[in-house]
């Protein structure tokens, strides 16, 4: 009789054996369907010697149930699925999850149906049906995913569909993808880029392990130099993956990469529908040789997925936070995608003109091979950087901008040219209050306060997502129109740009206005034919995007970025302002950049206008080296959380109470989290501040094992933690 030992999808069991009826074959990676009790559950067949089970008598063992037809899971991604639990201190199926698409994508291909409006149009409508024809002009999905898109209930569309509002079409689930042609609008490259591209190029077709950090100044043409790699992977039948940090890039690398390629690549993110996912999933499992995936373009999820042959793998802005996964498996995927390259024996480029200090460090020993695109392309220069001292260039009462950024505005605005004002804050305002009383409008399930957005009219938490109309009197004195909004968000700045100059056409950028790939393609397009004078953004608008028109940039607040408790806070500012910088003057016409600050001596405002990056690097080097901070030291968190405040303060108590005594490894804490009550839940945190040396997730795993919790406390570990709120 044969025994199989299953990963399963609960935490609690983690790993099951099971029998193997008599003519089924099943493999190390199968993914299979076995009995739980009186449930079916999903499970994936690993090496017996690699996952420890309960021993469980033969006579014991109920039988799998079926072996789902797609190929087994490679042993490369299992190795990265164990390294990635093993390092992060996950659960393995937590991760493992990760590696599958959907339980339609593993029962097979076929086909599905999805609705869209038929064009009718009725003379009676009743409001719902009327919100839903103007909400899914243009959409096409199943009627769960429109109701959702549009607001509506489920029984609404199926109403729509009896009437002939919305047909059903028939989508093809395993329908082939074109094919991208590596030759086609081949690139004329400068001297610096050829000799990059070339090392890529025989990188990818050595067949080994190479990472390199490609590090080039912003308009360097870093895209066009690793597209080279992408298409010497497609001449030799490999898969390529391009992870990006935000869904938000994706729109404009898609149409660079299909000017490029003659096509666009396939997409892995959470924006996709559901038909969408399982026929990607399905082409990636397939591999190119076989007409399945040549290039994958997602997010952080991507990662995980089960490449038939992946041959190079691209991480764009690399130094980018957003790599950074705060919930569920606590993973960086920039860190995790150099281990998955290892395993995949396939070169990785990581690319940036601002890389994370841990890779320079790699780099400097030696580990990563740097390839260096010192100039713009084309000749085009790097911008002019000046500071603004906001305790001499004081704004007018009631405003933000100070003068010298309103006229060199003024100057574009009279040229034809566009300008850029950076304010890394969403909303109208980061605090209201009440004039009459001082009552501060904060959130019930946080302990953060409530951001006004005037364009919706709607007071929000950026932490929790819980969202309360503009009341018309204060709750507390009850007094009306004595509402107060405290400081600048991105919508107050676009407000006085447009009282300032109201003929500007001015643009807002940020995550509530840019919320999918359609707006932000319109948003571009209106930027590159000249119809956009101001574009007003939060970090969106740091990367990515080329306008030749763009050549003034102004930096609301860097201060913004150095206050509160994040020990990266210097490093990243560097890397938002540079970036946000480098949209300036990226064509024929020079830059300018302005940086209104009120601490033009802190070292990463100086870097800045120095335009000396090497500086700022050695000294933030030498401040990490003496604070044992990474990249010198380790650090990790544990949060502590609980909906009673008690519970979750005794429980982090007694993690503190049984710190181990090392001398390779500090603890701090256990101390209030800086957001201490975040979603209705109360939380604590300690911090463990360890040597290189220290074995630290032994260590972790052996000091949280023994001890147990109330039901309602939950316990994360952080390694390498960039959030510390």
């Amino acid at each position: 009789m044969l025994r199989v030992r299953l990963l399963v999808f609960n935490a609690a069991l983690g790993v099951l054996d099971y029998r193997v009826p008599e003519g089924v074959q099943v493999e190390p990676g199968s993914i299979v369907i076995a009995p739980l009790g009186p449930r079916q559950i999903l499970g994936i067949a690993w090496e017996p010697e690699r996952l420890e089970a309960q021993d469980v008598p033969e006579a014991k063992l109920r039988p799998i149930l079926e072996v789902l037809p797609v190929p087994p899971l490679k042993a490369e991604l299992r190795r990265l699925i164990e390294w990635t639990a093993d390092y992060y201190c996950a659960p393995l199926s937590a991760v493992a999850r990760m590696a599958l698409g959907s339980m339609a994508a593993l029962r097979g291909g076929g086909t599905t149906t999805e609705y869209r409006l038929t064009g009718l149009e009725p003379k009676r409508l009743t409001p719902q049906r009327a919100a839903a024809m103007d909400a899914l002009h243009g959409e096409q999905a199943s009627i769960r995913e429109l109701a959702e898109l549009a607001s509506v209930s489920e029984g609404v569309l199926r109403g729509m569909v009896g009437a002939g509002l919305l047909e059903a079409v028939t989508v093809d689930l395993d329908k082939p993808y074109p094919p991208a042609n590596p030759q086609h609008n081949a690139p004329t490259l400068s001297e610096d880029q050829r000799k990059a591209a070339d090392t890529f190029v025989d990188a990818v077709k050595a067949d080994e392990f190479a990472p390199f950090l490609l590090d080039g100044v912003t308009g360097s043409g870093k895209t066009e130099t690793y597209f080279e790699a992408v298409a010497a992977a497609i001449e030799g039948g490999k898969q390529v993956l391009v992870l990006l940090p935000e869904i938000a890039l994706t729109e404009n690398f898609l149409r660079r990469f299909e000017e490029r390629f003659g096509v666009a690549p396939i997409q892995w993110h959470s924006s996709l529908k559901a038909s969408e996912r399982r026929r990607a999933w399905r082409a990636i499992v397939k591999g190119a040789a076989d007409g399945g995936a040549q290039v994958v373009v997602g997010a952080r999820s991507a990662l995980f997925l089960p490449y038939a042959r992946l041959g190079l793998i691209i991480v764009d802005e690399a130094h980018e936070v957003s790599f950074k996964q705060d919930e569920g498996v606590r993973y960086n995927a920039r860190d995790v995608a150099v281990i998955r390259a290892r395993y995949e024996k396939a070169p990785i480029i990581l690319a940036s003109a601002t890389p994370a200090l841990e890779s320079m460090q790699l780099a400097e020993a030696g580990i990563y091979t740097k390839i260096e695109l010192p100039a713009r392309f084309g000749g085009a220069q790097l911008p002019d950087i000046q500071i603004l001292d906001l305790r001499k260039d004081v704004p007018d009462k009631g405003r933000w901008i100070a003068k010298p950024l309103v006229a060199q505005m003024q100057a574009r605005l009279e040229r034809g040219e566009q300008s850029l004002l950076f304010l890394n804050r969403r909303g109208y305002a980061p605090l209201t209050l009440c004039r009459n009383c001082g009552h501060r409008f904060q959130c019930s399930h946080c302990t953060a306060w409530l951001v006004e957005h005037r364009f919706s009219q709607r007071l929000a938490c950026h932490h929790c997502g819980h969202e309360e109309p503009v009341p018309d009197a204060c709750p507390e004195c009850s007094a009306k129109d004595c509402l107060v909004a405290c400081g600048p968000g991105v919508e107050r700045i676009a407000d006085e740009v447009a009282e300032i100059f109201p003929e500007a056409r001015v643009a807002l950028i940020t995550s509530d206005t840019m919320n999918s790939p359609e707006a932000i393609a319109e948003f571009v397009a209106k930027a590159e034919n000249k119809a956009i004078d101001v574009i007003v953004g939060t970090q969106l608008v740091t990367k990515g995007y080329h306008f030749p028109d763009l050549t003034l940039v102004g930096v609301i607040d860097a201060d913004l970025g150095l206050e509160g408790g994040d020990l990266r806070a210097a490093e990243r500012t560097y890397q938002q302002v540079a970036q946000v910088a480098g949209r300036a003057g990226r064509g024929e016409k020079p830059g300018e950049v302005l940086i209104q600050t009120r601490h033009p001596e802190a070292p990463v405002i100086a870097a800045l206008a120095a335009g000396d990056r090497d500086a700022f690097y050695d000294a933030e080097t030498e401040a990490r080296r003496d604070a044992g901070a990474p990249p010198f030291g380790r650090w990790a968190a544990i949060i502590v959380s609980s909906e009673d405040m008690a519970e979750a303060r005794d429980a982090a108590r007694a993690i503190g109470g049984t710190a181990p005594d090392l001398p390779d490894m500090l603890v701090l804490g256990p101390a209030p989290a800086p957001l201490s009550l975040l979603r209705g839940r109360h939380r604590f945190r300690l911090l463990i501040n360890a040597r290189r040396s220290a074995q630290l997730q032994k260590i972790v795993r052996a000091w949280l094992g023994p001890l147990n919790f109330p039901k309602g406390v939950r316990v994360h570990v952080d390694v390498d933690p960039y959030s510390f709120v």
